[in-house]
């Protein structure tokens, strides 16, 4: 695990040693750079680095997860892309290589990609100083599926651990705030990312897995405050998804911003060239500096 002379687009290993709740295979991680990058079979969590310059540092940061339906990582337009943005505005960012649910690395596999993301959260915060960071200002962000595990972090950040912590386990894993853009956001199968829920939860699962992971019934008045986008035609990722979490962010009076557009499908990262759907990066900086 690197701990010193942090550094643009170091990679660091999110577990120093043993991986807990992991076993042997033959399994090796698949990169693939198509059109985007897709990293799958991930088994070992890292986070990756981007810091702004010294004069531009706002001292905030944000944990970025890429989408990918729990089955591969749209590592670099959903990933790196984001972080280079958040950079010019002087904000530290850390893409999130999560473990994916559906490795057979992992013993129980919907357990993973939280225990990552708690870790990510703990990490920067212990490590706050040296990359010039404000402990109090850790954000997250997803994309898609990555919009699941983000809005699980934000809604069930203190789930115990089932394995031997150290002390950095027991730091707060609460972010500060939340993104969710065209998030997965439940697990129930009427307006569900079937694909997701299937690599997360399984093909069966219990009513008591499917509840424990629609994050729409896991808010509480202690939610981060949470910033979300979505269109209002994507076909992958029905917008009640988003509609339901703001409402649930409201009854428990939750700071919430929604911003639906009319077009954009799903998946459109950046949306560059996109029309007025390429706002969104500047409607969430606007957000975070309006506190």
């Amino acid at each position: 695990m690197i701990n010193s002379s942090f550094s643009q687009s170091q990679i660091i290993d999110l577990w120093d040693g043993s991986i807990p709740n992991s076993q042997k295979t033959t399994e090796v991680e698949i990169v693939e750079i198509k059109d985007i990058k897709r990293i799958s079979n991930v088994q070992t969590p890292t986070l990756e680095v981007f810091l702004p310059t010294k004069r531009a540092n706002s001292a905030r940061a944000v944990i970025i997860c890429p989408g990918g339906g729990y089955h591969m990582l749209a590592y670099d337009w959903e990933g790196t892309e984001i972080a280079k943005w958040f950079n010019t505005k002087g904000i530290a960012a850390f893409v999130l290589k999560s473990r994916l649910p559906d490795s057979k690395s992992i013993v129980i596999r919907q357990e993973a990609p939280l225990q990552d993301a708690q870790r990510a959260v703990r990490y920067l915060r212990s490590h706050a100083v040296e990359f010039g960071i404000s402990p109090d200002e850790i954000g997250v962000i997803g994309f898609s599926a990555g919009g699941h595990l983000a809005s699980t972090l934000g809604t069930q950040y203190d789930k115990p651990n089932n394995f031997k912590e150290t002390a950095l386990d027991t730091i707060s894993a609460r972010p500060n705030f939340m993104a969710l853009i065209y998030p997965v956001i439940t697990m129930d199968e009427t307006f569900t990312h079937m694909g997701s829920r299937r690599n997360l939860i399984g093909e069966k699962p219990s009513e008591v897995l499917i509840k424990e992971y629609s994050n729409e019934l896991q808010v509480t008045k202690n939610t981060p405050r949470t910033f979300l986008v979505h269109s209002g035609d994507d076909k992958a990722v029905p917008i009640k998804n988003s509609l339901k979490f703001y409402e649930a962010l409201k009854a428990h009076d939750v700071e919430a911003e929604l911003h639906v557009y009319p077009f954009g499908g799903h998946g459109f990262g950046l949306a560059i060239g996109n029309g007025r759907l390429q706002s969104w990066p500047e409607r969430l900086f606007e957000w975070l500096e309006n506190k």
